[in-house]
C-alpha cells in the first residue's frame, strides 16, 4: 500500500495533469455515481489534495450546484495513471475514475474507496474522520502537536510497533516508513508511549517529521541523503541503497554492523537493529 509520501506525490502529478483545467470528460466504474459524469464534466479541478493516504480532487462549482469533491483510497491495489488524453495505458486493471482533460488524462485503476462527497462534507467520510495529525499535508501539525498525541489515552499504552500503522494516531506511515522512524529514534518496537523519557519523545517526533518528509523528497528514499549518494556513486541499486533497515535482514546496521533482524508485528514485516534499538 503506498504511503503517505507516495500518495503525495501522486497527488502532486495528477495536479500537473489535469489541476486548473476543465474536465473535457468524466468516467465511473461504479453505477452509483454514473450520474456524476455530466454534471462534473465542464467542470474546472480547482485542486487535488492528498491526506493520508487518500487523495481529494476538488471540482468547482457550476451555475446551478455547488462545488464537489471526489476522494479515493487506494488501498492495496489501487492505482493512479497519468497520461495522454486521448490514449489508455496498456494494462489489466480495471478502470474505476478517470479525468480526461484537453491533453492529459489522469486514471485510477483498481481503487474500490471512491466517493463523490460536497466539500463541505468531506468530516462525514469514515477514513477522513478519524484521521490523526498528517504532519506531511498540514502545516499546523508542528512537534508539539505530535508530541500532545504520545500522551493520548487512546495510544499512551499501545506498543509503538502497531501503534505508528494507525493512521488515528500520525496520518501518513505505512510500514517502510514505520521500520526506519523506529530506527532513526533508537526506540524497540514494543516500546510504549507512556514509557518514553523526555528525550526518546523529542528522538520520535523528529523522527516522525523528518523521515516522512525526506521520502516525499527523495521519493521513496529514508537512508541518510550523504550515504544514499554514496552508495549511489559505488553503483547500488535503488533498492539497496533506499533504506536504513526495512529490507535489510541479515545485513549489517550502517551505524554499529550488527545483523538487522526481521519481525512481523500487527501482522506486516518489521526491521530493527537489535543493538541501536534495545528492549529496554
Amino acid at each position: 500500500m503506498p504511503e503517505g509520501p507516495e500518495i503525495r506525490r501522486m497527488a502532486d502529478d495528477i495536479d500537473r495533469a489535469v489541476g486548473n483545467d476543465e474536465a473535457r470528460s468524466i468516467f465511473f466504474a461504479f453505477d452509483r455515481y454514473k450520474r456524476f459524469e455530466p454534471s462534473l464534466t465542464g467542470r474546472r479541478i480547482e485542486a487535488v489534495e492528498p491526506r493520508g493516504k487518500a487523495v481529494l480532487v476538488f471540482f468547482s462549482a457550476s451555475d446551478s450546484d455547488g462545488p464537489w469533491c471526489v476522494y479515493s483510497h487506494n488501498q492495496l491495489y489501487g492505482q493512479w495513471r497519468i497520461g495522454r488524453a486521448d490514449h489508455e495505458p496498456d494494462t489489466r486493471r480495471q478502470l474505476r475514475f478517470a479525468i480526461i482533460g484537453d491533453t492529459r488524462a489522469a486514471r485510477l485503476y483498481s481503487a474500490s474507496d471512491i466517493r463523490v462527497v460536497r466539500t463541505d462534507a468531506l468530516n462525514d467520510v469514515p477514513y477522513l474522520a478519524k484521521l490523526g495529525p498528517d504532519p506531511l499535508n498540514d502545516e499546523s501539525v508542528d512537534d508539539a502537536v505530535l508530541d500532545d498525541r504520545l500522551d493520548d489515552r487512546r495510544f499512551a499504552g499501545r506498543a509503538l510497533g502497531g501503534l505508528l500503522l494507525d493512521q488515528q494516531f500520525i496520518a501518513g506511515i505505512g510500514n517502510y516508513l514505520r521500520s526506519e522512524i523506529l530506527f532513526e529514534a533508537g526506540l524497540h518496537p514494543a516500546r510504549k508511549p507512556r514509557t518514553l523519557s523526555t528525550d526518546e519523545r523529542g528522538r520520535l517526533v523528529t523522527a516522525v517529521r523528518v523521515l516522512i518528509e525526506r521520502a516525499y523528497r527523495l521519493k521513496g528514499i529514508t537512508n541518510d541523503p550523504e550515504r544514499a549518494e554514496r552508495l549511489k556513486a559505488e553503483g547500488k541499486r535503488f533498492g539497496a541503497r533506499r533504506h536504513m533497515v526495512f529490507e535489510r535482514a541479515g545485513k549489517g546496521c550502517y551505524r554499529c554492523g550488527t545483523a538487522i533482524e526481521k519481525t512481523r508485528i500487527a501482522s506486516r514485516r518489521l526491521y530493527a537493529c537489535p543493538a541501536c534499538q534495545p528492549a529496554s
